[in-house]
């Protein structure tokens, strides 16, 4: 009797299908049609600048300060974002930075040099993040007020230590990183920090443990703490997280600025949670991607770019940014009620 023939198989196992699709229209269905749609208005944008100041907008050197000056808030944005998928919020992530980068322009620390600035800068970062963690996570506080309390805090430390005085940067390797010689391929040391954050970011998100649990946390805790999920120690690591990225914005923001006053980081929250939002990270917890929130940074600071090489009033731009952030929200409810 003759033994049937098995159908041929690929390498994991699978039969494959003669009606299976090519595998370029796989990667194509898979394509996030919000990050498509974030691409394509930031293409407007440039296309927007180019068209009105050809001259200046599309010079390198602007490029270069546009990509630049997105590097604070994308970081700070970054650290965000994580914060938001879980079901949480940090109001004061403006307040830290300010705090991180008066304390490490101190003349006490900058007498360590390079490493003492920047180590200060993350420390403060990571002191601020632990305290939010542990109001929050063991302290039973709602989010909100926990980290409005932090910001009050924060900032009236950083005006205390500073007087109301700016603190000038007196280290020399601290002030090269912001010199053009310091530039990689054209590519100031900032926007690199940058993108190394972003793709950390990323891998942390989508491709560990810790992403998936934040995820899971902020689309039901409880359901999360039934499966094992230990969410008040998650929340509290989410915090860390928020500070340890303010804490490096801090720093990028001492070589970007030469100095260290209590004003820096005003209204960084609110940038950053905009960013986030346009993004396509629900305020509700649950979803989010890194790519969205820096494309939300690079939009947002290509709009300011493009209002002031036109001479705009910074209120238009503002009322602007508030249009955006509007509809952003009103598709996100679509999308939601949607699916």
């Amino acid at each position: 009797m003759t033994q049937p023939v098995s159908p041929p198989r690929d390498s994991t196992g699978k039969v494959p299908s003669a009606a299976e699709p090519p595998a370029w229209r796989a990667v194509l269905f898979r394509a996030d049609v919000r990050t498509m749609s974030l691409l394509g208005v930031l293409a407007v944008l440039v296309l927007i600048g180019g068209i009105t100041k050809p001259d200046q907008f599309l010079d390198t050197r602007n490029l270069q300060l546009v990509l630049t000056q997105a590097s604070v808030i994308g970081v700070v944005t970054v650290g965000m974002t994580f914060v938001i998928i879980s079901g949480g919020i940090d109001l004061s992530v403006g307040a830290i930075v300010a705090l991180a980068s008066v304390w490490a322009t101190t003349v006490a620390t900058q007498e360590y040099g390079f490493g003492g600035i920047l180590f200060t800068a993350v420390l403060v970062g990571l002191g601020c993040g632990l305290v939010n963690g542990v109001l929050i996570a063991y302290g039973g506080m709602v989010p909100f007020i926990a980290t409005l309390a932090m910001l009050a805090s924060a900032r009236g430390l950083a005006l205390q230590i500073t007087d109301g005085r700016t603190q000038i940067v007196t280290v020399d390797s601290v002030l090269d990183l912001g010199e053009r010689d310091s530039y990689v391929l054209g590519i100031p040391p900032l926007v690199l920090v940058f993108a190394a954050v972003t793709v950390i970011g990323w891998l942390v998100l989508n491709r560990t443990t810790f992403g998936r649990r934040s995820v899971a946390v902020g689309g039901n805790a409880e359901a999360a703490r039934l499966a094992g999920i230990d969410v008040r120690r998650q929340r509290l690591y989410l915090y860390l997280l928020s500070g340890l990225c303010c804490g490096i914005a801090a720093f990028l923001l001492i070589v970007l600025a030469g100095s260290g006053q209590n004003t820096n980081g005003n209204l960084y929250e609110l940038d950053a949670i905009a960013a986030a939002i346009i993004g396509g990270t629900l305020l509700t917890g649950g979803r989010g991607t890194i790519v969205g929130s820096v494309l939300g940074v690079l939009i947002f600071t290509t709009i300011t770019n493009i209002f002031a090489l036109n001479n705009l009033q910074s209120d238009v731009q503002q009322i602007a940014k508030g249009a955006i952030i509007v509809a952003a929200v009103l598709v996100q409810r679509r999308t939601a009620s949607t699916t």
